[in-house]
């Protein structure tokens, strides 16, 4: 091995993607790996940093004397091969920093300043358990990171699987252990023990015959209870007697509420024909470990999840692993228990809402190889995964799946991604596809698979719309209509169940008129203009237009011109007024804050503990109960008044999806969507459930305006505790971006962010729309290490490709 390492290195006021060269010390050549941490000398004086080993060389052209890598952090990689390829190609088409891409791969535990504490775990000879282990049964790695000898010997007892290393945070997360046993004596001295028994100890006799078939094994004192039928005191009087030692056994966490057994698992469900076709396909690329993207675009309760885990059994049946991609996992704990039900054991899930050591014990049970299936949330897409078989992205238009900050990734794009490396077939789903992947659909990138009917024969639900401009005039204010009333009534009669959907996309930050629905537009841009109440005026965060805030409406001059939006507890007060005896579940940001409530919340709803199930857009998405006859929209417009040119195709997503939660089962279902503009095509087409026309209509509007699929964006943004310094590094770089692109190229702003202060920081922003321009990618690398300069002190600079909101 070369005795040069490149390693890239956390130092946070002076990221770069550059790796540094440092010596090998000549006891580490036989234990460094790539994707080993370590800790390294940086800058002048004693000061150690952290970093990642991202490869060996025998050359450097660095003229100085080289430093030495000062420890090695871990006795095996903690990310392997694949993922150190994987993070370099992020951090070079996210335009973000590697080692920030790196640490995105880990579990929180190993981000943090974890104590590393090695385990026995099997026999050892007495040299080392004094060398190393100080008569303990564990130790400190960090004693000997320094000691390049007694890490070797530690690395050569890890290969054996004598030892185990556990990350262990202080007052947080580490290894879950349960008292264990392990016999002290052999076998002989066991018997020897024997016949020192008085005549009646048969528990005793029991325990020493036992301890006879477990030498050499650590056992759970509960198993050991259980196999050998005897109490507790029995043991604890093996222990004192110096026949057993008790001992600390690891344990995963589990962070399943339900369990399963692998035993009684569900079989397959019977599929009809669309299912089928797609299934073939699908599998035929497993078999012949192709990289072929399908777009499978089924219809609401079409039996989408079905198609999906008849394909990962078949990749199972490979030899292969499987990893299934949802929007928000623990808003969706049906198709995890579902998951789960088919595979068992098999299955590890991956999501924020685990804690650090539940987050740990799943990630290391996946890259042990013990779990083959992952279902999890954005971040699962990094799982350690070895010979994967099939990628699946469930709700594949959701923008959940776009990371907000550094590294600014898209799960569809490093899936696509792991889908080349791996030569396994990624499956992207969805009731209603976001444009840019059904325009790939279209031209023959992705391979396009329907599934146009519901699994029950059911139609999919009518739709009725409620024009609440007539509502209003009518009734007066109020978030429920008379037909909406009446429906709700209805279900508490029959003693069916109605979802209720509150949405909430929008703040009060746009000017909507009630008596005709119009809202303020930008007269460049065909995008709402935003309300600042700071400057009194309109203004377009796309092109910088202004206006003054408006009297009367532009379009029918109606005075009852006003900001929009309302909250869940809100509604729920005036539901309650209006329906006193229905039971309502109310599920938002509050009542859900607490870990296992979305759950427990659903749970309760699921077993008919509700009438109605009032929410924001976390209920739109992945619920199934068969009981739900009812659902309602109490304000379609909020997502459409957005400052995005995304704002039509997020409301008619949200009210296809919310509106299949309906009718699932046998009983048929009614939606009713409540708007002020009841004749937007969004709207109508939703009512429609007219996926096609909707898609010519918003493609015909992207085309003129200039926006994606028909034009790729980037979003440059800089911040700044005072303005004019935001607004001045951002000039900077127009200036850099107008001298160096193509000419087809266009460049929007600077201007100020919607939202132009947050957490006391001003943000500007520059956005690019482009369709091919040969000079960018590189000069925005340029323009991204610039920023690391002292020019740029305090000024923080995001580039953020593809973003899905302006906002």
């Amino acid at each position: 091995m070369a005795e040069l390492a490149q390693v890239v290195v956390d130092v946070p006021t002076m990221q770069t993607n550059q790796p540094y060269t440092y010596l090998v010390p000549q006891q580490l050549i036989h234990q460094l790996k790539v994707g080993m941490r370590v800790a390294v000398p940086f800058g002048n004086g004693h000061r150690q940093v952290q970093g990642f080993v991202v490869g060996f060389t025998a050359h450097s052209n660095y003229q100085g004397k080289l430093k030495p890598i000062a420890a090695v952090m871990d006795v095996q990689p903690v990310v392997n091969s694949e993922l150190l390829k994987l993070s370099a190609w992020l951090a070079d088409t996210t335009y973000s920093f590697w080692i920030s891409c790196l640490y995105t791969m880990l579990p929180n535990i190993l981000k943090s300043k974890a104590k590393r504490v090695v385990r026995v775990i099997d026999e050892l000879d007495e040299q080392d358990i004094f060398d190393l282990f100080h008569g303990q049964d564990k130790c400190d790695l960090a004693e000997f990171q320094h000691d390049p000898a007694k890490m070797s010997r530690l690395m050569q007892l890890k290969r054996a699987k004598k030892v185990t290393i556990d990350y262990q945070v202080t007052n947080r997360a580490h290894a879950k252990t349960v008292t264990g046993i392990t016999p002290l004596l052999n076998f002989e001295q066991l018997e020897d023990a024997r016949t020192s028994l008085h005549p009646n100890a048969h528990a005793q006799n029991r325990l020493l015959s036992y301890l006879q078939s477990i030498i050499g094994k650590h056992v759970k004192q509960t198993t050991a209870e259980q196999v050998a039928k005897l109490k507790v005191g029995t043991f604890n009087l093996g222990a004192k007697k110096g026949w057993l030692k008790k001992v600390p056994i690891e344990v995963y966490r589990n962070p399943y509420t339900q369990p399963v057994d692998d035993d009684h698992l569900e079989r397959p469900l019977k599929l009809n024909p669309d299912q089928q076709k797609a299934v073939g396909q699908i599998c035929q690329s497993i078999n012949t470990q192709t990289a072929q993207t399908f777009l499978l675009q089924g219809v609401t309760g079409s039996g989408k999840t079905e198609v999906y885990l008849q394909s990962i059994a078949q990749a199972l049946q490979n030899g292969r692993t499987a990893l299934m991609l949802v929007p928000e996992i623990s808003l969706t704990p049906q198709i995890v228990n579902r998951v789960r039900r088919r595979f068992g054991s098999q299955v590890a899930v991956l999501h924020s809402g685990l804690s650090n050591g539940e987050q740990y014990d799943e990630w290391r049970r996946i890259e042990r190889g013990q779990a083959k299936v992952v279902v999890g949330a954005r971040s699962a897409v990094f799982a350690p995964l070895k010979n994967l078989g099939i990628i699946i992205l469930d709700e594949e238009h959701e923008t959940s799946y776009k990371q907000d900050d550094a590294p600014r990734y898209h799960a569809r794009e490093v899936a696509k991604w792991r889908s080349r490396y791996h030569h396994a077939p990624l499956v992207l789903g969805s009731a209603t596809p976001s444009l840019e992947s059904r325009a790939r659909a279209l031209k023959g990138v992705y391979q396009l698979l329907r599934l146009p009917h519901r699994v029950n024969r059911q139609p999919l639900p009518p739709i009725e719309v409620v024009d609440m401009r007539a509502e209003v005039k009518r009734r007066g204010e109020s978030n429920f209509s008379l037909p909406l009333l009446q429906a709700l009534d209805l279900r508490l009669q029959r003693h069916e169940q109605s979802i209720l959907m509150l949405n909430r996309r929008g703040f009060s930050s746009f000017m909507m008129c009630r008596d005709c629905g119009a809202v303020l537009k930008c007269p460049n841009c065909d995008i709402s203009l935003t309300l600042h109440m700071d400057t009194r005026t309109m203004k377009c965060h796309y092109c910088g237009h202004e206006e003054p805030i408006p009297q009367v409406c532009p379009n029918c001059h109606s005075r009852h011109i006003r900001y929009y939006g309302t909250g869940t507890e809100k509604v729920e007060r005036e539901l309650h007024q209006l329906l006193p005896n229905a039971r309502i579940i109310r599920m938002d940001v509050d009542t859900t804050r607490r870990k296992g409530m979305h759950e427990k919340l659903l749970r309760q709803f699921g077993t008919q503990q509700a009438d109605i199930l009032l929410g924001t857009q976390m209920i739109a998405k992945g619920l199934d109960f068969p009981n739900v006859t009812l659902v309602g929209v109490l304000n379609a417009d909020t997502g459409l008044g957005l400052p995005d040119f995304r704002a039509s195709e997020h409301t008619f997503d949200l009210l296809c999806q919310v509106s299949g939660r309906a009718g699932r089962a046998n009983k048929q279902g009614q939606v009713i969507i409540q708007t002020f503009n009841p004749d937007h095509y969004a709207i109508r087409d939703a009512q429609a459930h007219d996926y096609e026309r909707f898609f010519r209509q918003e493609m015909n509007l992207r085309h003129q305006a200039g926006y994606p699929p028909y034009y790729y964006t980037i979003r440059l943004m800089a911040s700044h505790p005072e303005e004019a310094q935001a607004a001045r590094a951002m000039a900077h770089i127009r200036q850099k971006l107008d001298h160096h692109l193509a000419s087809t190229t266009i460049v929007l702003g600077p201007t100020p962010r919607a939202i132009a202060r947050m957490k006391r920081r001003y943000y500007y922003q520059i956005v690019i729309k482009y369709k091919k321009d040969p000079y960018l990618h590189q000069l925005l690398l340029q323009i991204l290490q610039e920023t690391q300069s002292k020019s740029f002190k305090d000024v923080q600079v995001s580039i953020d490709p593809d973003p899905q909101y302006f906002i």
